[in-house]
């Protein structure tokens, strides 16, 4: 007799009740009035960054339409299409992806047509209404960011010529386009970035809804399942980390939960989940290169995402910002967000994650320390790691800088890069550096853990249209401040980075300084 195994937290494809802990992913829709769309005969569009439970939500929402007697309901990804913006060779693709859906869930399979490509598929989609009758046809179409071009295009302009004469046995009554983009964005992409006329295909949608991240009370009750289940707790203090590293996103809380209860801890252990196990998890997550957070590294090169991260890095003042089509993008790919209306990265882990791989290159090529940088106790000696900095800055950073130019990449940056870079490559393994970053704030904020002993470092850029003492006393302010919401008594440190047009002709002897201001050590570099 086989034994049934037990739930676990899925970063893996759709979640499944009987298989994963979840929580019902309805509760989540923003904007979204699902029983009006099948009782007035609506088509709708959701949608949402990736992993953020899309699939798990239609496959349940499936499930539950069909356990009724009024609908069918098919779960359909057009996937398969990524790639193809011919029309002629896509609206085919889109076809079988329908008979194979309809075979997978035991629905009744349409017929294939001996049609052209312009009518291909509102020809399957009345056969496979005629098909369901009595019953209703509901038709949840996913991966729709996938199609491009005439594909797109064709694929909506069949479902509007269908939609106005939808009914039982006639044409799907209801139908959800699902994506990373909401409808428009994507017409428009297919258009050449000119914006949709009145005419065009989206003009049939009502709704446009998003699926949100998890609030804090759902990271409990996801986690409870567990509790109840097998009898293993959490610690409040944990809880709210993997809050506050995730902001709820729900593959990086699963993904977190899943390693602190399967890796860091036996996956049959009863022992209470402590914030420790989650900060080995989140490490053991990062170093893994895991394909959710490496699908969002590898994209790091786009100009759209290189421009606004590069902003948030530098924390530069940009009022047009959040109107951009960059920004934009960035918002859908779930990479960024605004937090009491100020632009940032979505959370803690993926600003991690992001400085990690662009800085990698740079980690890299640093040789292994050979001075000393701890103390006789083994304790971090920050003073010491800083100076070699500054030596290393002053033998490096012209050509590195240039070899970033040439390549076009992260150069507005580049000082902050450089700095994480040689910390980390010290500190690998030993120690962890939390960042903060984003628009408006002027500067960088580096929180360095080594051996429970913090420090705080800050990263503020000299350039021509201030003042370089105003530059200083403005960063103590904000050192003294980000100090204060971190640990008041930890070892504080302001890096000035000077960027000014004249600074080249000042000799390093002079352009590399130490002082001490306020208990504060102000490195000049």
């Amino acid at each position: 007799m086989v034994q049934l195994r037990q739930r676990f937290f899925n970063t893996t494809g759709p979640c499944d009740p009987d298989r994963h802990y979840m929580l019902p992913p309805a509760e989540r829709l923003i904007g979204a009035q699902l029983h009006r769309y099948i009782r007035d005969q609506l088509y709708w569009v959701l949608h949402a960054p990736r992993q953020t439970g899309k699939t798990t939500f239609l496959q349940s929402w499936m499930r539950e339409i069909n356990a009724g007697s009024e609908a069918v309901s098919c779960y359909v990804t057009v996937e398969t299409c990524q790639g193809i913006p011919e029309a002629e060779r896509a609206i085919p693709v889109i076809c079988d992806a329908i008979r194979y859906w309809a075979k997978i869930y035991n629905l009744p399979v349409p017929a294939g047509e001996d049609e052209t490509p312009q009518s291909r598929l509102s020809s399957m989609l009345a056969n496979w209404a005629k098909l369901v009758a009595p019953k209703q046809l509901i038709v949840l179409f996913d991966e729709v960011d996938v199609l491009t071009g005439d594909a797109l295009i064709s694929f909506l302009r069949q479902l509007r010529g269908g939609f106005a004469g939808r009914g039982v046995g006639k044409f799907p009554v209801s139908v959800a386009l699902v994506g990373m983009r909401d409808l428009k964005d994507y017409i428009t992409a297919a258009k050449g970035g000119a914006a949709p006329n009145p005419g065009s295909p989206f003009n049939i949608k009502e709704d446009s809804s998003v699926l949100s991240n998890f609030q804090k009370d759902d990271i409990a009750r996801l986690f409870a399942q567990r509790t109840t289940e097998m009898g293993q707790e959490i610690t409040t203090e944990a809880l709210d980390y993997v809050y506050q590293q995730t902001k709820g996103q729900p593959w990086l809380v699963n993904s977190l939960f899943k390693r602190a209860t399967m890796r860091v801890l036996d996956e049959d252990s009863r022992e209470t989940v402590t914030i420790e196990h989650i900060l080995q998890a989140r490490e053991q997550m990062i170093l893994a290169r895991e394909t959710h957070l490496d699908a969002l590294a590898t994209r790091l090169n786009d100009d759209r995402i290189r421009q606004i991260i590069e902003t948030l890095m530098t924390g530069d003042a940009d009022q047009f910002i959040t109107q951009s089509d960059a920004f934009n993008y960035c918002m859908d790919l779930g990479l960024v967000s605004k937090e009491g209306g100020t632009p940032q990265v979505a959370n803690p882990i993926y600003r991690e994650v992001l400085a990690r791989n662009i800085t990698e290159g740079a980690q890299d090529a640093i040789p292994a320390p050979e001075w000393q940088w701890k103390n006789a106790d083994g304790s971090l000696n920050m003073d010491a790691l800083l100076k070699e900095f500054q030596q290393f800055w002053r033998e490096n950073s012209e050509v590195w800088e240039e070899q970033r130019k040439q390549r076009f990449t992260y150069t507005e940056a580049f000082p902050h890069l450089l700095l994480q870079a040689f910390l980390q490559r010290v500190l690998n393994g030993g120690g962890r550096i939390a960042r903060e970053y984003a628009a408006g704030r002027g500067r960088m904020d580096l929180a360095v853990e080594y051996q429970k002993k913090k420090y705080i470092i800050e990263v503020k850029l000299l350039r021509d249209n201030k003042s370089a003492e105003a530059v200083k006393e403005q960063g103590l302010a904000q050192t003294r401040k980000y100090r204060d919401t971190i640990d008041s008594t930890a070892p504080a440190y302001l890096v000035l980075f000077d960027r000014r047009s004249e600074s080249k002709k000042v000799p390093w002897d002079t352009r590399l300084t130490w002082a001490k201001e306020n208990n504060i050590a102000v490195v000049g570099c």
